[in-house]
């Protein structure tokens, strides 16, 4: 889940579809899922309305778990004690992130919908509500750099914000009341891996400063000191000029991945500099990092660059330029107050210039782009493009129409108690939880939007 507005809703709906499919398996292993479906049945029948189906056939090793309960939330034909007790068991165990990292949406993305305060408002809200109940597996934000890096900041400043942002988080978690050792688990970091030689230790250093943290400043046990990180190959590194060398420069940064000791690694698709990828350039993608795990002796060793001069130096010098960073930010009345003034986006777009600047003038070489020229290039034809049909456009229409009108009844009432929530302060997530049942994403972001106050950049 990767834009900032409906983020927390989105995840709203995510966490109740996987309390609905651990509902179903315990109606199943009961003997009682006839009968839950002819309640619902009754239900439609009673309204005049259509039980909405799936309609298509189900992929290739998918079960359809969650669909036999489709158009009825669990809470409607199990009893309260076995639906609350379902509901804590799925929420314990279920596993995820969803990226609601508003601080890098403002300095680098700009999907943010909602003012900055509310949105940071809500984010507390779900860690709240993952501490109360007991919420471990999922990652609550995900901190993330990749955006930044992508907006056009060089490997240095991509590690700086983004840590600085997460120990935003802290600051703010904690000034809610809530306990550094209940949270800090719940956070995880997403960067992007270039190919300049600093990204190869882009994971330790972070680790490195991470836990010195955790363990100094806030008195974190040994889980909260632990950094965990996502790693996605960069997009701005892929060109359209000799597209195939995009799975070289992949593979390249997959390995500075892999020998950082990344916690999963997403590599892009060579064709993504041009369109959405196709099942053959996702396949590729996918093959180096079975290519690397599988068949890459070296990559079965843990640290296999650990205590080699170009990396231990260049651990030291990458921390080193990012404490500077943190004294700038600090300078500037920290993270919040440096983007006040704007500092974050003036600085990732002098670094974006400064990187087309180097690229156009040839003084930073990108074979096939300014430099090894193919004397014969291949025209570049149509790409394939992955596009919905209009017939799939026409059926999410209708199913969003049928949706409003079998919650006519129940939508307002829901939307109501949603803006009462935000006006008193409360804990938006769990209303959000409760309102994510009966109500569509629109619907709930416009009522967040009349009360939560529209985005405006500082100038």
């Amino acid at each position: 889940m990767t834009i900032n507005g409906p983020a927390p809703t989105m995840l709203a709906f995510f966490l109740n579809a996987a309390i609905d499919q651990r509902a179903e398996l315990w109606l199943k292993e009961h003997g009682q899922l006839e009968a839950a479906q002819a309640k619902i049945d009754a239900k439609y029948a009673a309204k005049g309305l259509t039980r909405p189906s799936y309609g298509e056939t189900l992929p290739d090793g998918n079960n359809g778990l969650g669909l036999a309960l489709l158009g009825a939330t669990a809470d409607e034909v199990l009893p309260p004690e076995v639906y609350a007790r379902l509901r804590a068991e799925a929420l314990q165990t279920v596993r995820g992130t969803v990226q609601a990292d508003i601080l890098k949406e403002d300095q680098a993305q700009n999907t943010c919908i909602f003012s900055t305060e509310f949105s940071l408002k809500v984010m507390g809200d779900i860690q709240q509500t993952f501490i109360e109940e007991k919420v471990r597996n999922f990652y609550s934000v995900s901190i993330s750099g990749y955006h930044i890096a992508e907006a056009g900041a060089n490997p240095i400043t991509q590690l700086a914000f983004t840590l600085a942002n997460g120990f935003t988080f802290v600051e703010y978690y904690l000034s809610r009341g809530m306990h550094i050792d209940d949270f800090a688990p719940n956070l995880s970091f997403f960067f992007s891996n270039g190919l300049d030689p600093e990204y190869s230790v882009i994971g330790r250093v972070a680790r490195r400063i991470w836990a010195v943290a955790m363990k100094e400043k806030y008195g974190a046990n040994d889980r909260s000191q632990k950094l965990k990180y996502h790693i996605q190959t960069s997009g701005r590194s892929l060109h359209a000029q000799e597209i195939d060398f995009n799975d070289i420069r992949t593979t390249l940064q997959a390995l500075y991945a892999i020998y950082d000791n990344c916690n999963s690694l997403h590599t892009n698709a060579y064709d993504e500099a041009i369109t959405t990828p196709t099942e053959e350039s996702v396949r590729r993608a996918i093959a180096i990092q079975l290519i690397i795990n599988r068949e890459l002796g070296q990559a079965k060793n843990e640290n296999p660059l650990q205590g080699a001069f170009l990396i231990e130096q260049m651990t030291e010098l990458v921390e080193e330029a990012v404490l500077a960073e943190f004294r700038r930010i600090a300078d500037r009345g920290g993270v919040l107050g440096a983007m006040e003034t704007m500092y974050q986006r003036g600085k990732i777009q002098e670094e974006s210039m400064q990187y087309e600047h180097l690229k156009h003038s040839g003084e930073l070489p990108i074979v096939g782009v300014n430099t090894f020229l193919n004397p014969r290039p291949a025209e570049l034809g149509a790409p394939e493009l992955i596009r919905s049909t209009e017939a799939e456009k026409q059926q999410q229409i209708a199913n969003l129409a049928s949706f409003h009108a079998r919650n006519a009844d129940k939508a307002p009432a829901a939307l109501l108690r949603l803006k009462d929530v935000a006006r008193a302060n409360g804990n938006l997530f769990e209303a959000l939880l409760d309102a994510a049942k009966v109500c569509s994403l629109g619907q709930i972001s416009q009522a967040l939007y009349e009360v939560g106050g529209q985005y405006r950049r500082n100038m």
